[in-house]
């Protein structure tokens, strides 16, 4: 399924101009779905500011939420790339925080994802490991480890997720789970402890039952802490998408 071309299409939305894959089913498992807007009968004054509308005061929908404001509370345009827009959008003042602090994603830690780390590899109980470099697809749907063998992990399939950390004694190390994709479990990461591995459950295509796969860092260890770092980003957007 990952050698699958993903062709783009440019679509015209009520909200703006969006590029889209050709086929749904290829979307990003970040993106988010456009909302509906709130029909205009139902809402005659600002839902910030409790203004009403009239011929001066006119309504404006956010992209994000689909709530309707006015022009004072709505006023800020803002990139949306969940949401595949070409240009940044109108937003509300709460929503356009979200996107800003989702852009540094994009921006950043995106990039860190699509570059790799290497990690030593062990699927599930195996007493058998193997040095990969573990890195994220260009349609962002799979996790690409190559090494002597090759395997994949489709990132929608992964049902949760640890990131292993250096403890702050010698030969200490503790376990944090951030975020629990199906449960939605996010607990404190504490401390600030460098991140040295990942501990994923997922469910193999063709199969309901879930297979373990560990990473520590290899060789370069602060490239691969940076990238379990933007995995943890990932994380929280992947388990947002995922409960919309």
């Amino acid at each position: 399924m990952s050698s699958v071309p993903d062709g783009k299409k440019l679509v015209r939305s009520p909200s703006g101009l969006r590029m889209v894959p050709e086929n749904g089913a290829f979307n990003s498992p970040f993106s988010l779905d456009e909302p509906q807007w709130v029909p205009d009968k139902e809402c005659p004054r600002c839902m910030q500011c409790d203004t009403k509308f009239d011929f001066i005061r006119r309504k404006h929908h956010c992209r994000r939420c689909g709530r309707c404001f006015c022009d004072k509370c709505c006023s800020k345009k803002v990139a949306l790339p969940r949401m595949c827009f070409v240009d940044p959008v109108r937003q509300c003042a709460e929503c356009s925080l979200v996107s800003q602090k989702e852009q540094e994603f994009y921006d950043k830690q995106l990039k860190v994802l699509l570059g790799g780390g290497t990690f030593v590899v062990t699927l599930g109980t195996s007493d058998k490991s193997e040095t990969m470099t573990c890195r994220l697809s260009n349609n962002h749907r799979y996790l690409f480890l190559d090494g002597e063998s090759h395997f994949e992990v489709e990132l929608s399939r992964i049902s949760s997720m640890q990131i292993l950390t250096d403890g702050t004694s010698p030969g200490e190390e503790d376990v944090h789970t951030y975020t629990s994709l199906l449960d939605g479990l996010c607990v404190s990461e504490g401390g600030t402890s460098r991140a040295s591995g990942m501990l994923l459950h997922y469910k193999p295509m063709g199969s309901q039952d879930a297979q373990q796969l560990q990473m520590e860092a290899a060789e370069d260890k602060k490239v691969a802490s940076l990238w379990l770092a933007a995995m943890h980003k990932a994380a929280k957007l992947l388990h947002e998408a995922r409960d919309q």
